[in-house]
């Protein structure tokens, strides 16, 4: 009797002191949790993680082929040119979060894109397809636990996905696109997650020797996309069409070039960052309407990734 007689009625055990928490997990990002979320692609950008490259890419000297890369990577060009990406995005008012290892990563760590996707309330970790890659996305949640953005899903079990494979059509539909590095389960693992938010999971089949999602649709606007004839999905230009975009062809012109070209990352409505060096895919979108600003990534490319690859994007202004 005495014990209850302590406790009853304190604050500690719902008397009158205590304060119950009310607002949604929602409602709570950008003051409890940090400023974090998309539910656009072409949204102003306000955050991104990256990796600055360090003595990881030294291996790619020995044989690149045996760690996902084109051709050995100079590691003094490659930091060099991952700078004057970081300085173009502070330049453009987007705040910059690096991943800063504890020790050695592995060599593909700087393609942060890859490693996770943004939701309006909270990141899916992905779960790279690749043994060389597997891991790398214990780095990147502890470097978003850090910064203070949530942890909406660890995937499981047999399922493959890495983020570069997801894209926000608009604020209720999610596309992802399924290859060599995302499976279907990853896929019903995401539409669980997603589907509590209110938003649909549209999976595409992807063309044989894609790489990832990324590299078929780039969204530069509300209703302006940019896509890859004979390589985009017929479903994805369909479900573009749908909801009122416009679409810019890329050109002829090698695939390679073209690739790298496309591997742009939005920094407001029709302003996107991209790899200096490709005028002729850079003319056809200044025809559109849109502002390119550039940065020399002619050292980064060679490690298979561009622009869109070396960026996980983390905060975009919301849209819905």
């Amino acid at each position: 009797m005495s014990d209850r007689k302590g406790l009853f009625n304190t604050s500690a055990y719902g008397g009158p002191g205590w304060s119950g928490r009310d607002r949604t997990h929602r409602e709570e990002i950008g003051d409890l949790w940090a400023p974090s979320g998309i539910d656009s692609e072409w949204a102003p950008l306000k955050s991104v993680v990256m990796h600055r490259p360090g003595a990881e890419l030294d291996i790619s000297h020995n044989d690149p082929d045996a760690v996902q890369m084109l051709a050995p990577v100079d590691l003094g060009l490659a930091r060099a040119q991952h700078d004057g990406i970081a300085e173009a995005y502070r330049a453009h008012g987007v705040e910059v979060h690096y991943v800063d290892p504890p020790a050695t990563p592995t060599p593909n760590q700087m393609f942060c894109a890859d490693l996770f996707v943004m939701t309006p309330e909270g990141a899916i970790l992905a779960r790279p397809a690749s043994t060389v890659r597997a891991g790398e996305e214990r780095l990147i949640a502890r470097r978003l636990a850090d910064i203070g953005v949530p942890i909406q899903s660890t995937l499981r079990g047999n399922a493959l996905f890495e983020g570069a494979d997801a894209m926000w059509l608009d604020p209720e539909t999610v596309m992802v696109g399924m290859g060599q590095r995302t499976n279907a389960e990853a896929v019903g693992q995401i539409d669980d997650v997603l589907t509590g938010m209110g938003v649909e999971v549209i999976p595409v089949d992807m063309p044989f020797g894609c790489m990832h999602f990324m590299g078929l649709l780039r969204i530069v606007d509300k209703d302006l996309a940019v896509c890859w004839w004979r390589r985009t999905p017929h479903a994805t230009v369909r479900a573009l069409e749908e909801r009122g975009y416009e679409i810019i062809w890329l050109p002829e012109g090698p695939d390679l070039e073209l690739n790298r070209a496309m591997n742009i990352v939005t920094l407001a409505p029709r302003k996107v960052l991209m790899c200096a060096g490709y005028d002729s895919v850079q003319k056809v979108y200044e025809d559109a309407g849109v502002e390119c600003v550039t940065v020399d990534c002619s050292e980064l490319v060679k490690a298979a990734g561009a622009m869109g690859c070396l960026t996980g994007v983390v905060h975009r202004e919301a849209v819905s």
